[in-house]
């Protein structure tokens, strides 16, 4: 697969989105929030949303200069209105005011009604465990998760994390759809040309289907857990719970009522419902970081079936897929990726994205 520098696809996801209306501060952060998802290996999230979010910014479906505004808030909590600004731009300030009122007041709070797609929802949790603090972040999605027992679908993909700090510089850090897997994925396998796996998405006929095309075209994700047999009513479970703190909070729009998930899309802002929480360890029983790091290392310690796979604990394949990364400087894309950022930037009038 076709190599790229990290810094190249920085600047074509800056170049990018300024060239849709971004100011470069908002076409930095955002850009930051996508490369993340690539530097840790989460191909889903990353550049392979960028054509999405251009899109949504020529559209007038995102207001990439918009700034959001606090409608409510006390002590502890804050509602905010997104007005349809780029999901990083909505992220970074509910969870500054999330920070801010959990160092004032222990728990900070935050519901925002009218986002945008927000990338991944770890990378928000992950603000408030560098300040060390519990971060927690959630968001509800379009419809595209089928419920247990049903043909329809009626919920979103409904990511949940949680990032939290343990005693010399390590850190919990969990991230997770309430589907089987996100959206994104079965796009990647479609750039790589290889099936999915049993269990991810049902066909239009309502049966599960490994064709990664027409999973997609389908648009039916599979729960967390897959068929009810397997517990996949645990992962419906989570969507809901999702919902409720997401749609419920903040008065956006419930996952049902949302817009469906198209690459260009004529239907207007999604309005997305998100939240933002960090909590203060040190309000309540001391040693909390020092209790995690010996979870974390008693879970890695454990003997593991195959010596060659050790047991890792929540977060640590991220972050030594950023490690590796980083190190070396580069990324790997399907060269199909880099054929449509070449056709999109075209299009947008930017410099193509430049291979090694």
């Amino acid at each position: 697969m076709p190599e790229v520098k990290l810094e190249e696809v920085r600047r074509f996801m800056e170049d990018a989105l300024q060239s849709v209306g971004a100011p470069e501060a908002e076409a930095k952060a955002h850009a930051a929030l996508l490369l993340h998802a690539d530097t840790v290996g989460h191909y889903s999230h990353g550049l392979n949303r960028l054509e999405f979010y251009v899109n949504d910014c020529q559209s007038g479906t995102c207001i990439p200069a918009a700034k959001p505004v606090i409608l409510k808030g006390s002590a502890a909590t804050a509602w905010v209105d997104g007005n349809n600004a780029l999901g990083a731009t909505v992220g970074n300030f509910c969870m500054d005011v999330a920070i801010r009122k959990a160092k004032e007041c222990g728990v900070g709070w935050v519901s925002a009604k009218r986002s945008n797609h927000y990338g991944m929802a770890g990378y928000w949790a992950l603000l408030a465990e560098r300040q060390g603090l519990i971060g927690l972040s959630l968001t509800n999605t379009s419809p595209i998760m089928v419920p247990t027992r049903s043909k329809q679908r009626a919920l979103g993909t409904n990511p949940l994390a949680m990032a939290a700090p343990a005693s010399g510089g390590d850190k919990l850090l969990v991230d997770m759809a309430s589907t089987a897997v996100a959206l994104g994925k079965i796009e990647v396998q479609i750039h790589r040309e290889e099936p999915i796996p049993q269990g991810w998405a049902l066909g239009s006929d309502g049966k599960p289907t490994t064709d990664a095309n027409a999973a997609f075209d389908a648009g039916m994700l599979m729960p967390l857990g897959g068929e009810e047999q397997t517990s996949g009513y645990k992962g419906y479970a989570l969507g809901a719970m999702v919902e409720a703190f997401c749609s419920g909070l903040s008065g956006s729009k419930s996952s049902h009522n949302i817009r469906n998930w198209e690459l260009s899309s004529t239907q207007g802002p999604p309005d997305l419902g998100q939240c933002f929480a960090a909590i203060d360890p040190s309000c309540f029983a001391p040693g909390f970081a020092e209790r995690i790091a010996d979870c974390l290392n008693t879970w890695r310690n454990l003997e593991p079936v195959d010596p060659s796979l050790p047991v890792l604990a929540p977060g640590d394949k991220e972050q030594m897929t950023s490690e590796k990364t980083k190190a070396k400087g580069s990324v790997f894309y399907p060269q199909k990726q880099i054929e449509t950022m070449a056709a999109m930037a075209k299009r947008i009038g930017i410099k193509p994205l430049q291979t090694i």
